[in-house]
Parts: structure tokens; sequence; C-alpha cells
């Protein structure tokens, strides 16, 4: 169904819970899970969620957008008018009341929050029902925009899937969806109940390789020239640290392997997001 804003007054509206305070990112990073939603933020990330069948709960954007999304709506809700699903019409002034920040797209959903699937059958179905070849761990990744890199390079660089710790970013945080162009849909993903703990990568037959600056490190050349990332039957996972202190003292010590990505110009590391881009094209799986 269509609803119209069209008053300040409206914005009090409970039917607006969902897009009410989005700017508190403390705010909404522990509401949205507990509600079981996400936010779907611009036409090109509500498409991609739709088109991978996520279901909406509502709609707000401001009326030029409509015509665009008109057919994936009704392929969702069974009507170009949503059916029982309220899309929320306005002007993009209204809109940025509503949600605290301007709309460069002017357009948001709110998504039924999909879940996740246990570790053991990501790892064994995450290649197109295929067991998962290269998969890549964010240990404790706090910065929202970095998952959402991150992601953004895993899906470009063949990476099957990603874990996530438990104390890192949502990866459905509505940042993390943006700067990832709505990856996060394309690449399987779960989270991890507990880390570090390699046991069930290790069951697996992955090789760990926790990319760290530590004195038994080796360089990222030599091991993309190793056993571990040209057998072609190989599976690899790479664990990739916090922002700000890098990966913990347990977790470089459970992995198989440390490596490194050799630098110059006295720079001694790179951000996680650069960094991960890099290590997914150098360990990319060349032959299918």
């Amino acid at each position: 169904m269509i609803i119209h804003l069209d008053s300040p007054d409206l914005a009090a509206d409970p039917r607006l819970n969902d897009y009410t305070r989005l700017k508190d990112v403390a705010l909404r990073s522990r509401i949205e899970p507990e509600r079981g939603l996400y936010m779907a933020e611009s036409t090109n990330v509500i498409m991609r969620a739709l088109q991978v069948g996520h279901a909406p709960r509502s709609f707000l954007m401001s009326p030029k957008w409509l015509p665009g999304l008109a057919g994936l709506i009704a392929g969702a809700t069974g009507s170009p008018d949503g059916g029982d699903v309220p899309i929320f019409m306005a002007d993009e002034p209204l809109l940025e009341q509503i949600a605290g920040f301007h709309l460069h797209r002017g357009a948001l959903a709110a998504m039924e929050r999909p879940e996740l699937p246990p570790v053991g059958g990501l790892l064994a179905t995450a290649r197109h029902g295929a067991p998962a070849r290269r998969v890549v761990v964010l240990e404790d990744l706090v910065d929202h925009t970095n998952v959402g890199a991150a992601f953004r390079s895993a899906a470009a660089l063949g990476v099957d899937a990603v874990l996530v710790t438990p104390r890192c970013a949502d990866p459905l945080y509505r940042r993390s969806v943006r700067v990832s162009m709505g990856t996060v849909f394309q690449v399987p993903w779960t989270r991890l109940s507990r880390w570090p703990a390699m046991d069930e990568l290790h069951d697996a037959g992955f090789t760990v390789a926790a990319l760290a600056l530590s004195d038994d490190s080796i360089g990222l050349d030599d091991f993309a020239a190793s056993p571990a990332c040209t057998d072609p039957t190989g599976r690899l996972a790479l664990v990739m640290g916090t922002e700000g202190d890098g990966l913990g003292r347990r977790t470089i010590a459970s992995a198989d392997v440390v490596v490194r990505i050799p630098m110059a110009g006295g720079v001694d590391s790179l951000n996680v997001a650069a960094a991960s881009a890099v290590a997914f094209w150098a360990t990319r799986v060349t032959e299918d």
C-alpha cells in the first residue's frame, strides 16, 4: 500500500519506527538485530536485496524512485503498490527529517534479516552448492565501512565466503551494505559463535593464514607460490585483523602460517580493506 507523508508530524508515526534515528550508529547496531531487520539504502542496494529474495517490511522513498523499483516490488510483494507492505512516500526534506540524515539516493527499505547458516554448512556449499575454496575471516573489525569494502573485494576477487567473528561489526548495518554496493547479499557469510577457534576450518581441510606482522611471517609473494595456494584442490582461509591492533596473539598462534604484505616507502601496514583486496588477488584461484 502506498502511504503519502506530507506533514512533519507524521515523522512520529509508530509505523515509521524502523526509520527513525538512523544516524545513531550505536542505537541502530543494537536494535536492528533485535528487531530482526536491516536497512537497505539506495535503489541499487534495494534492488540487490530484492533480487536475492530478501523480504521487505516496508519502503520509504521520494516519489521519483518508485517507477524504477515497481517491478521488483511487485515481484517481492505480489503488487506494484506493495500490497500489504507499506510504501511510505515523502519529499526529500521530510525523508531527511525522519531518517536524521540526507538520503542522497532518495530510497530506503526495512528488510527482514535472513537467518544465518551454520559454519559447516556454509563451508560445504558456498561456491554455488560446492565446497568453498577461498574464505576470509574478519576478526573484530569495528568500522562498518571496512566491513563493506572487504565484502566488495571478496565478491570481485573470487572469495567464496566470509566469516565474521562474534565482535565484528554487522555486515548488514546500512553503511556496510551501502559501501559493499549490496555484495553482502551476494557473498555467502555467517557469524562465528566463538573465536579464535579454528577447528571447523581445519576439519574442513583449510589452511589458515593470518595476515600479520611477526618475526616468523613469510611474504605474500612466497606464500602465493606455495602449495597452500597453488594446489587446485587446496582450501585457504585468510584471517584479517581489526583496524587498530591487528590480529590477536592467540589468533596468530593458532594459525597454520603468518603472512605479511611486503611494504615500501616506510609504510608498515595497509588499511584492512586495502590489505584484504591485495591478499584476495594474490591468493585467488586462477583455474576453475
